[in-house]
């Protein structure tokens, strides 16, 4: 503490302490003379005011590839000198060594020359990205660009299998009107990168803006700030999919969603041991699909008060979640196609399943809902009287600790609407019935075999 406290006798003695260089801050400093205290605060770096810079930890060759001859220059010397621009560059680096990159270029948006290029490097070779990426753009006119309008694919694979970055801290990424799929797959891969910038700033976002940005960066242990509440197609799609460091996951503030917006975007994150809040009420196609699919260690899920559903909403939305104990309530009574379809399959430490309050059932709704989820005991109360196609088809497949099943259908006659719903479940246990229901069989496709029967 004391580095950041210090007495003075005199006025004088302070300012030439200040003056002198060497000053830690925030820096706070009493005058005796004067009975004076004068503090002097941190103020961060503003890496937005600079180029995008490379600062080497480890060294080792240094590539750049430019789509359709998109030319980059860089500067040695903090850009005092800088190289002839070039769409082809490797460059041997030293640990110490802080290289700049700047360069005016124009994102293809036609595969296979999608994006502006690429950086690569040798298996050597080691550093941390800093300063503004929009100096990739717009060269020496980089400060104050926050537009990626008409540039899609802009930062596409920038970094794609990179596995030279070991942070992006600092990194700038100040863009707040977005181009679709600018950052698509930008880090994906970068299996030793640490830490991603520090915020995401857009507010509204641009179909598949953010799709597999992080993808299966397994070092990761980070996430941006995620401030957006217009959401747009796909915009998370696979954003932090394969993070297995990851423990924390970023706020999600948006209440109105859009189709695939969430999906896949923290699947198979083995370390996340906690869910965002997810206050949407109001949802989309597919707007969770597999969301968590595999999150081994996350033991709650978030709530999900949303009353009005979407087609696939849930669907396979915690599948594989190990550790998950318990469900989230789900209040909806108006229920669509696939919506809940394997949203708990493979949860094998769930031991108390959510009400299903609906009565009226559409084609898939439940389909797999909780297919070898192997601690449930007993299953929810199922009130629907006729049933829809495929609708708890492998609904509780694969529960051989399940013992208890309460269902009131007076009509089964729809397609596959119970195919081995209790197939595996436990050897003995009790199926309630409704009383006027006497069309029920025995096996899989019905009372499991060897239970009690008895009527509601």
């Amino acid at each position: 503490m004391s580095k950041y406290l210090k007495l003075f006798g005199t006025t004088s003695a302070y300012e030439a302490y200040i003056n002198g260089g060497g000053v830690i801050l925030p820096n706070v400093s009493f005058c005796e003379d004067e009975r004076g205290m004068h503090y002097n605060p941190w103020t961060p770096h503003d890496y937005s005011q600079d180029y995008f810079t490379m600062v080497v930890t480890s060294g080792g060759d240094v590539t750049w590839t430019g789509i359709l001859s998109n030319a980059l220059s860089y500067s040695t010397d903090n850009g005092t000198t800088w190289s002839t621009a070039s769409s082809n560059i490797t460059l041997s680096v030293n640990e110490g060594n802080k290289v700049l990159w700047k360069g005016t270029t124009t994102p293809g948006t036609s595969y296979p020359n999608q994006g502006i290029g690429k950086f690569s490097g040798d298996t050597n070779v080691r550093y941390s990205i800093e300063g503004n990426a929009m100096s990739l753009l717009f060269g020496d006119n980089f400060k104050g660009q926050t537009s990626l309008e008409g540039k899609n694919y802009t930062f596409y694979q920038l970094f794609y299998q990179n596995k030279n970055i070991t942070s992006a801290e600092n990194l700038s990424l100040p863009a707040t009107t977005l181009a679709e799929k600018c950052y698509y797959q930008m880090f994906q891969g970068c299996s030793n990168i640490t830490t991603t910038p520090l915020v995401l700033p857009a507010t509204t976002l641009a179909t598949e803006c953010y799709n597999m940005m992080f993808y299966q960066c397994t070092s990761l242990t980070t996430t941006p700030e995620l401030p957006a509440t217009t959401l747009a197609e796909r915009c998370y799609y696979y954003m932090f999919d394969g993070c297995t460091s990851l423990t924390t996951a970023p706020e999600l503030p948006a209440t109105t969603l859009a189709e695939s917006c969430y999906e896949y975007m923290f699947s198979d994150c083995t370390s996340l041991t906690a869910a965002p809040v997810l206050s949407a009420t109001t949802l989309a196609s597919s707007c969770y699909f597999n969301m968590f699919q595999g999150c081994t260690r996350l033991t709650t899920a978030p709530e999900l008060p949303a009353t009005t559903l979407a087609n696939i909403c849930y669907n396979s939305m915690f599948q594989d979640c190990t550790r998950l104990t318990t469900a989230p309530e789900l209040p909806a009574t108006t229920l669509v196609s696939g919506c809940y379809g394997g949203m708990f399959s493979g949860c094998t430490s769930l031991t108390t399943a959510p009400e299903l309050p609906a009565t009226t059932l559409v084609q898939n709704c439940y389909n797999r809902m909780f297919y070898n989820c192997s601690s449930l005991t007993t299953a929810p109360q199922l009130p629907a009287t006729t049933l829809a196609n495929d609708c708890y088809n492998y609904m509780f497949r694969g529960c051989k600790n399940l013992n208890s099943i309460k269902c009131l259908a007076t009509d089964i006659s729809a397609t596959d609407c119970t195919k081995d719903w209790v197939k595996g479940v436990a050897a003995s246990g009790t199926f309630t019935k409704a009383a006027s229901m006497s069309s029920w069989t025995t096996g899989n496709n019905g009372i499991p075999s060897g239970w009690t029967v008895q009527d509601a």
